[in-house]
């Protein structure tokens, strides 16, 4: 049995159509059903549908085979016991520092105050860069802590950057490309590697590009 972790939300939507294309269904649709795990029309393949940061986690530990999560996910919870099959090109969009428009320029050499949820991506990348940066953990509406003075800048996805536009802020520099991924639990690559091996064969076939 491969049992595929699968991430909630809009994701999802992206997803579900891609594994048609390699004839994968579910026998119950994800978004009204209240079940936890998803047979599918393979009797050796099911589907465990959880919270996209749970998705490496999962993988990591073995509860699942294979999962499928935003590149974002993965550098926050960092890759130990997985394995990155394939970029899928789907929900592609961009890791991105933004400051309000009339302070682009003025950050300068100080130490600066950074709002987001991706505290390792954030910490990891202005230390790259030299900068002094302070850390503050947000869930969620990162766009408000610049306008209360909470942050000098945040760090984000970013896909279409309406929602910066709406708040006057504008972005910045990048810090990935983001987009989902296929992961593997090592273990898994080595006692199923034939049908996790078929399965990445397959979808590798059918990738948008």
């Amino acid at each position: 049995m491969i049992t595929l972790a699968l991430s909630k939300g809009r994701i999802l939507k992206q997803i579900l159509p891609l594994l048609e294309d390699v004839g994968i269904r579910s026998l119950d649709d994800p978004f009204t059903s209240r079940k936890l795990i998803f047979a599918t029309n393979h009797s050796q393949i099911q589907f465990v549908v959880i919270r996209a940061t749970d998705v490496p986690t999962y993988v990591q530990f073995g509860a699942a085979d294979m999962g499928m999560v935003g590149k974002d996910g993965l550098l926050e919870h960092g890759g130990e016991g997985l394995c990155e099959l394939l970029d899928l090109n789907i929900s592609k969009c961009r890791l991105m520092t933004a400051v309000p428009a009339d302070q682009v320029e003025s950050s300068g050499s100080k130490r600066l105050r950074v709002a987001t949820k991706y505290v390792k991506s954030a910490r990891q990348y202005y230390q790259s860069q030299g900068k002094q940066a302070e850390i503050i953990k947000l869930y969620g509406a990162m766009e408000l802590a610049p306008l209360v003075g909470l942050a000098d800048e945040i760090v984000d996805l970013v896909e279409t950057g309406s929602t910066l536009r709406a708040n006057n802020l504008v972005e910045k520099d990048l810090v990935a490309n983001i987009s989902c991924r296929l992961i593997g639990n090592a273990a898994s690559m080595r006692t199923k590697h034939a049908d996790i091996d078929e399965l990445v064969t397959k979808l590798a076939a059918v990738l948008p590009s």
